[in-house]
């Protein structure tokens, strides 16, 4: 068993309380039968999780907006789970959702996985959105500095050029100085 499924396994056993629906989720092939949990009203949310990150994990398209909605959960655990299904779901709309919520100012606390599976994607919105994000983070007194710690860590694995000025702005900042010298170093030089 894949570990991320093993983690979500637990979390969700226990946040089920055991149920035999649980472990009938968990056992199931039947793609038909897992969709229907995310269709049809009623079921409790650890059902629909445990659902979609199986669809997910599956390729099963039907898991897309399930797992973009828990990737916006406030609950890290959710967010990180719909992540992991999101980057393996092989959904061309992926992206493009993870870029919309990473520079979403009204849901910056929820900022951190968006941003992280943006840089695992590495797909032709990820630099943009992780740049905008930087940006924004890099106010005074910002609160979010695991987003922009994130960021960084993201620019610098993607090693794209036009991420280079706000690394370079962020070298100012103690708490990214560090993470950003070494995303500048994965950047290919110009000449």
């Amino acid at each position: 068993m894949d570990e991320e499924l093993r983690s979500l396994t637990e979390r969700l056993r226990q946040e089920s309380g055991g149920t035999l629906a649980h472990d009938r989720l968990l056992s199931t092939e039947d793609h038909d039968e897992l969709a229907a949990v995310l269709t049809e009203p009623g079921h409790p949310l650890w059902a629909r999780e445990l659902a979609a990150f199986r669809l997910g994990l599956a390729g099963d398209p039907r898991a897309f907006e399930a797992l973009v909605l828990l990737l916006n959960h406030r609950d890290p655990p959710r967010c990180a789970s719909a992540a992991y299904a999101l980057a393996r779901l092989g959904d061309p709309r992926t992206a493009r959702a993870a870029a919309a919520l990473a520079t979403n100012e009204l849901r910056v606390a929820y900022a951190l996985h968006p941003v992280r599976l943006l840089a695992e994607l590495a797909a032709p919105e990820s630099v943009p959105a992780l740049i905008t994000t930087l940006r924004r983070r890099l106010g005074p007194h910002d609160p979010y500095r695991r987003v922009a710690l994130a960021c960084v860590e993201g620019l610098g694995a993607l090693g794209d050029a036009r991420a280079r000025p706000v690394l370079n702005e962020a070298l100012a900042h103690p708490a990214l100085a560090e993470a950003a010298v070494r995303a500048l170093k994965r950047i290919p030089d110009d000449g």
